[in-house]
This record gives C-alpha cells, sequence and structure tokens, in this order.
C-alpha cells in the first residue's frame, strides 16, 4: 500500500498508526522511512485501543503538523489508492467539506464480496439513514476526504466509539455542525492481504451505536470549544506543512 501511494507521485504524506502489531509493521514501515524521508511517518501505541482511537490520534496529529487534507484508506486494497485523487479533488475543487468513497451512489459497487456481507452492509447502510436521518448512502465507509476545517471544529475527545461505528459517529457528527458531505461511487473490492475482524461484537456495536448515537445528539456539544494551535512535529522530523496526509489503518 505504501509503494502504491507514493507512486502515484501526487505528494501524499502517509501517517500509520501501530498499536504493537504482531505482524512487524511498525519494523516494515521504519525500514521504508529512508527511502520515502519526509513522507512516511509513524506513530506507535502500546497495546490494541481500538480502531476510533487509532483515528483520532492519527487526526490530531495530521492537525499538530498543519495538514489541510486528511484522509482515511484501509490498506488491504479494498480502496483503490488511485481514486485518492478523487477524493482530494472534491474537497479542493467541488466544495466539499467531507468527501466520501461510496459504495452505494450510482457507479459504486461491490467486488467478491459474499452475498451475506452485502447484505449485512446495505441493512446497516439503510438502517442507519433511518435512525439518524443522516443522508449518507454509505454511512459505514472507510474511504474519505477531510478538510482540516471539520477536524478542527469536531470535538474529537466526545467521539463515542473505539470500533466501526466510529466510521458512522463522524459522519453524523459532520453533518450535524452543518459540513458539506459528498458521495462519489468507488468500487470496493473484497481484500486482498489479511482477514475481516467483523464478528457478532461489531455487528452489536453498530446496532446499539446508532441508537446511542441518535439518542445522545440531543445532548451532546459536539463543537470544540476553540481551534488547536498548530505546534509543529514533537518527533523533531522536518515536515512539510500544508501537504496532503493519506492515513492508512
Amino acid at each position: 500500500m505504501l509503494h502504491a501511494i507514493f507512486g502515484l507521485n501526487q505528494d501524499f504524506h502517509i501517517l500509520v498508526v501501530d498499536d504493537g502489531s504482531p505482524d512487524g509493521t511498525a519494523q516494515i514501515v521504519k525500514d521504508l522511512q529512508d527511502q520515502f524521508k519526509g513522507q512516511l511517518f509513524i506513530e506507535e501505541r502500546t497495546g490494541k485501543l481500538g480502531l476510533g482511537t487509532a483515528y483520532i490520534h492519527g487526526f490530531k496529529w495530521a492537525l499538530k503538523n498543519n495538514y489541510n487534507f486528511i484522509f482515511e484508506i484501509d490498506a488491504d486494497f479494498s480502496h483503490d489508492p488511485a481514486d485518492l485523487s478523487r477524493l482530494y479533488d472534491a474537497c479542493k475543487n467541488q466544495g466539499a467539506d467531507l468527501a466520501i468513497g461510496s459504495r452505494y451512489v450510482k457507479g459504486g459497487g461491490v467486488v467478491n464480496w459474499p452475498g451475506n456481507r452485502i447484505a449485512l452492509s446495505k441493512g446497516a447502510s439503510i438502517y442507519t439513514r433511518i435512525i439518524t436521518w443522516m443522508p449518507v448512502r454509505d454511512p459505514t465507509a472507510g474511504f474519505m476526504c477531510y478538510k482540516k476545517e471539520v477536524l478542527e471544529t469536531i470535538n474529537l475527545d466526545k467521539i463515542p466509539f473505539a470500533g466501526y461505528a466510529f466510521q458512522i459517529a463522524m459522519k453524523f457528527t459532520a453533518w450535524k455542525l452543518g459540513f458539506t458531505i459528498k458521495e462519489f461511487p468507488i468500487i470496493f473490492k473484497d481484500r486482498i492481504y489479511g482477514m475481516s475482524k467483523m464478528n457478532k461484537g461489531i455487528v452489536k456495536e453498530g446496532i446499539l451505536g446508532v441508537l446511542k448515537l441518535r439518542w445522545n445528539s440531543w445532548f451532546t456539544r459536539y463543537r470544540r470549544d476553540k481551534k488547536p494551535q498548530a505546534s509543529g512535529n514533537d518527533s523533531g522530523q522536518n515536515i512539510p506543512q500544508n501537504e496532503v496526509l493519506a492515513e492508512t489503518k
């Protein structure tokens, strides 16, 4: 994935947040940092702290280092890295504050997924839209581009989920705050590498989490009180400012 994104030659930067992966992810990234000097960064954390907290850690790192556009992309090639430029253009030139690579708008789709996974995913999308009234056809999507103003405004510490419901909560919060959300069609392919983490616990979190999200929306303050100040990079690395960050998980 790192080679594929850097091979686009579009000045993307990549942050990998590693929670002590037993497969040697951190060392692989470190071994490649000399090859991609000033473009590839790693943040290491202790223990499995959850998908959502990893994203929040990455978002805060991106804001601290003054990136204007922050991406999410699965690192298993379910998402086509070539589509990063489309999401970037949507936020840069087409008025989107949050651009979503969507499986469920016209022109989008899913390849090589079993029927039960497609039914589960589409069912979750319909269920989420009914409960939240959010006009996003693919609320569980994990392929996105945020303008930094979105992440600066959201009170990230108030996002309530650490698992996959985090994706829904971020979109819901951006929508509640009045940001412009646009979906663009992508073809989602079943993962080339690795194994799915989908289990009953994730499904339960999604079902109950959406109900909790809707209920709490009546009482929750989503807006951050003030914007964080960019303070440079504590690691001492020289990071060019205002570049594009692609965050892989």
